[in-house]
């Protein structure tokens, strides 16, 4: 059988969207069944290659899917119709704001159910079968109700719009629809349309412009951010390091892109809170070449990043400027493969080493303190671990210490859903088997996700899972109420619990001092097949340095005194 030249093969709805995603790297799809995905389910456990994750909900499968796309490039869950996919919302949310392409997938009632406007359950027994779909318009970049007739063409689009916008998209299901049979021709996705086009004109433009300020320069410094990762320019800004030998900092939502262990390393970058030496690195340079750079609250200190345009080249997933001058048509991608091509014939700049800040020594047979934990870890990471932080004490505490090469990091700071990381976590070690991950959440956080420890020894995956038990939200005690009892939470026996989800199958530790973390760990280390679970305790007011003065610019204080 013949369709405009491609061989089409006989298929079912699902099957189609299976073989799609499977051929863009998804191997795991994350979800929980419901009556109106189960014949898609079916599908999916008797396929090929892709494997089905049940989590504990549909929160987690969201938050599973995110972290599995910020390994693999792209994630998928699966929900049934209105209370599945309502519940997953809010982790979809924050993949469309944080530019991760996650396919969601809902299961809906049956075709002749809609027609007929029947008052089915998991609808709002009004006939309007399309009200849950209109609630993912908000984050997704393209939907789809599909149907036998639409199903290839609207899969294809779908999948598209996800990576080429870098957001989530929307896929409705009908039950009696998913496995419907269809012909669908056998060709392979356009990906090469997903790549922004190159004008090459601008592009050259944007070179010379560029070698002119470079020429005229004695400092120039690199500061890297998550758009980098985001469009897929990693290569390209290792060239550029590379070629260019140039000092470089990141912003706190790059961290993991760029080597920190490296002497040019200048250091994390948080505006007005940054360690002297990184502020002075990347505010005093003559060029300033920002990659992939979006200035976000709690990355930038507040916006307190004190940056004269004027020096600042600025490559963005579209564009290029110059000071003042802007060059559309010149992706993230080619900028900075022509900006390392350039540095090929440009005289050197002098080369700049920069120090790892230290914490001060203290006594590690004492109650366990914030810095102590951040440092002590911080020597414990080596180059085949990914760290995924929580938003608040884990992040701010991580997000300021160097890590070493080869490493990874995962952290949520614009959307900051507290909670996010452990599901995370599941997804990013399926889709990432070479490197062991390494949890960092706070109590509070964790009390909002933790069943999904469960789903890491159902699924055999074996993370170190490292709670930090300071009783309640301490980023909200930081910015407002430090003894409101709305920062407090019910406190839990967290080794019981880790126990009980985990059906004892979990190496359970615990750390109240420096030595007892350092002991902890060598465990860890000497179970790699078992998922460990290390809860920490540090004191109530014991605050990164870092987190209390964004902390006190977030509650309106000064944040200078922190």
């Amino acid at each position: 059988m013949q369709e405009d030249g491609n061989v089409a093969t006989r298929t079912t709805v699902t099957g189609y969207l299976l073989d799609r995603l499977a051929s863009l790297g998804v191997r795991h799809l994350f979800g929980v069944p419901g009556d109106y995905n189960l014949q898609l389910l079916d599908e999916v456990v008797a396929h090929p290659d892709i494997a089905w994750v049940g989590t504990a909900n549909e929160l987690g499968a969201a938050y599973a899917a995110d972290g599995y796309a910020r390994m693999r490039g792209i994630g998928a869950l699966l929900t049934t119709s209105g209370v599945g996919e309502l519940s997953a919302l809010n982790g979809v949310a924050g993949s469309y704001a944080e530019l991760l392409p996650v396919v969601h997938i809902t299961g809906s009632p049956k075709s002749t159910f809609e027609r007929a406007g029947a008052a089915v359950h998991h609808t709002a027994a009004d006939g309007d079968y399309e009200r849950f779909a209109r609630a993912q318009e908000s984050v997704s970049c393209a939907l789809a109700t599909l149907t036998p007739d639409n199903a290839a063409a609207e899969i294809d689009r779908v999948l598209l719009a996800a990576l080429r916008h870098r957001r989530p998209v929307y896929l409705r299901i009908p039950a009696d629809v998913a496995t419907a049979p269809i012909d669908a021709a056998v060709s392979e996705l356009p990906l090469d349309s997903v790549e922004l086009p190159v004008d090459e004109e601008a592009l050259q433009g944007f070179l010379r412009h560029a070698q002119i300020v470079l020429e005229r320069a004695q400092t120039a410094v690199v500061l890297a951010d998550h758009l980098v990762d985001r469009y897929g320019a990693q290569h390209e800004l290792d060239l550029l390091l590379a070629e260019s030998n140039l000092p470089y900092a990141d912003l706190a939502m790059a961290k993991g892109l760029v080597d920190e262990s490296d002497p040019r390393f200048a250091g994390t970058y948080f505006g007005a809170f940054s360690r002297p030496a990184t502020k002075q690195a990347v505010e005093t340079a003559d060029v300033l070449i920002q990659a992939g750079v979006r200035f976000t609250d709690t990355t930038s200190g507040f916006f307190s990043q004190d940056l004269d345009s004027t020096r600042v080249i600025d490559l963005q997933p579209g564009s290029a400027k110059v000071g003042s001058a802007l060059y559309a048509g010149v992706p993230l991608k080619a900028a900075l493969a022509g900006l390392a091509k350039l540095f090929v014939d440009l005289p050197p700049f002098e080369a700049r080493e920069f120090e790892s800040e230290s914490a001060a020594a203290s006594p590690t047979e004492l109650p366990l303190t914030q810095d102590q934990l951040w440092s002590h870890l911080t020597t414990y990471l080596r180059g085949d671990h990914f760290v995924v932080a929580d938003q608040g004490t884990a992040f701010f505490g991580m997000s300021a210490q160097p890590l070493p090469a080869g490493a990874g990091f995962i952290g949520q700071p614009l959307w900051g859903s507290i909670g996010y990381a452990l599901p995370a976590l599941l997804g990013a070690q399926l889709a990432d088997d070479r490197r062991r991950g390494i949890l960092l959440t706070g109590d509070g956080a964790a009390q909002m996700t933790v069943q999904e420890l469960g789903s890491m020894v159902r699924y055999g995956v074996s993370p170190i899972v490292v709670l930090i038990n300071n009783q309640g939200y301490t980023i909200e005690r930081a910015i407002n109420g430090p003894r409101a009892a709305y920062n407090d939470i019910a406190p839990w026996n967290w080794q019981a619990v880790a126990a009980a989800m985990t059906d004892d199958q979990a190496l359970l530790l615990t750390a109240r001092t420096a030595d007892e973390l350092d002991e902890a760990l060598a465990r860890a280390d000497a179970a790699p097949d078992r998922l460990v679970f290390l809860e920490v305790h540090t004191d109530l007011d014991d605050i990164p340095p870092l987190l209390a003065r964004i902390a006190a610019a977030a509650g309106g204080r000064d944040a200078t005194a922190a």
